[in-house]
């Protein structure tokens, strides 16, 4: 793993930022600091997706004249394995290098603590249990999601149990808490 891959991915989970764009933001700020080069998939007319190779960003709308309104944002970080070479998107490249196939979230969550930010397990959604374990970040509102155990048709093949799968932003406290109400039930 570079150096500045690790830089990029502590920095979005220690910020809940993509080189310093926030979930929040509209499209036309997104397109200004990641590019034009994305791909666009909108669902009916109040909800579209924005896909930078690594970086997915995600705007809703009321209603089909209003403007979009960031939503989330995805790291979806599985795709490295693919070693595709158009992965992670040419702004991340140009600021980052090359980004390796893998990240391990060992790795990530140690780097995270030296630093003095923590990572908090939060429980799994059912669909997802036992196949991945997700970790939260309060102030960035940020959560990581890596393999724990393999399953045929639940994780990807080309990942490793500890390899981080994907990083999103916001994850908020009430979320967390109907995770934990829904685990303890």
């Amino acid at each position: 793993m570079t150096p500045y891959s690790l830089a990029f991915y502590v920095h979005t989970v220690t910020t809940g930022t993509v080189l310093g764009v926030q979930p929040a933001d509209s499209p036309g700020h997104v397109a200004a600091v990641l590019g034009t080069d994305f791909t666009e998939s909108t669902f009916g007319r109040h909800a579209m997706l924005r896909d930078y190779g690594l970086a997915e960003f995600h705007f809703h709308r009321a209603g089909g004249r209003d403007p979009w309104a960031g939503h989330h944002f995805s790291l979806q970080v599985h795709r490295l394995a693919r070693r595709d070479r158009t992965i992670p998107g040419a702004v991340l490249r140009a600021r980052y290098g090359r980004f390796t196939p893998r990240l391990r979230f060992e790795k990530l969550q140690r780097l995270l603590h030296r630093r003095g930010v923590p990572l908090l397990e939060i429980p799994e959604y059912p669909g997802n249990a036992p196949y991945y374990r997700t970790f939260w970040q309060p102030g960035s509102r940020t959560a990581v999601s890596f393999v724990a155990v393999h399953g045929e048709y639940s994780t990807p093949d080309s990942l490793r149990v500890g390899d981080v799968c994907r990083i999103q932003a916001p994850v908020t406290a009430q979320e967390v808490e109907l995770r934990r109400e829904r685990a303890r039930r």
